[in-house]
């Protein structure tokens, strides 16, 4: 089998920012920014933070997604021939089209409060009295989505774990043998 050392870099790399990211900015950006001066200057901190964020998440999901396709490539033969291989790839891009798909909304989202200048709010996901509306609703649904999306790459990460386990020559073995035997 060849060497996929730069594919799995991407993969591990890109998957391993792109979780760490997002959890870092939901433990502490998101409750962080309360500590700034002020109601307006919460919402800003939290803004810039997510702002800054979201061309390195986007750049980290680029290299996963890169990792992805070649490793995908370079495991083909395994695909076809080995039992459980195909199940767990088939699990791994569900997880990963579901995390894409929260990221994605939680950017549309994102870009709604930060559309306002300097808005009023509690932390980076709880609005204040004077939170405008679409604002304050777009946060009520990233106080949610904010944990949505590590725990979503979080399983990514113990799902590869579990690939990577697969491609240990006994389980190569077991895994041939049980395919050719149950057809």
């Amino acid at each position: 089998m060849p060497q996929n050392t730069l594919s799995r870099s991407l993969h591990d790399v890109g998957l391993a920012a792109w979780f760490g990211g997002t959890l870092a900015n939901a433990v502490a950006l998101n409750p962080a920014a309360a500590a700034a001066t002020g109601a307006r200057s919460t919402g800003a901190v939290a803004n810039a933070g997510w702002d800054r964020w979201t061309p390195v998440n986007a750049a980290a999901i680029g290299a996963h997604l890169l990792g992805s396709v070649i490793q995908l490539g370079g495991n083909k033969e395994r695909l076809k021939s080995q039992q459980g291989v195909a199940s767990m790839s088939l699990l791994k891009t569900g997880l990963t089209a579901a995390a894409l798909g929260v990221t994605a909304y939680s950017r549309v989202l994102g870009r709604k409060v930060s559309s306002y200048d300097d808005v009023p709010a509690e932390s980076g996901t709880e609005s204040s009295a004077g939170t405008p509306p679409e604002a304050a609703a777009a946060q009520k649904q990233l106080r949610l989505l904010q944990w949505t999306v590590p725990a979503l790459t979080g399983a990514l990460v113990v799902v590869s774990a579990y690939a990577g386990e697969q491609q240990r020559p006994l389980e190569v073995k077991k895994g041939v043998t049980e395919r050719l035997f149950s057809s």
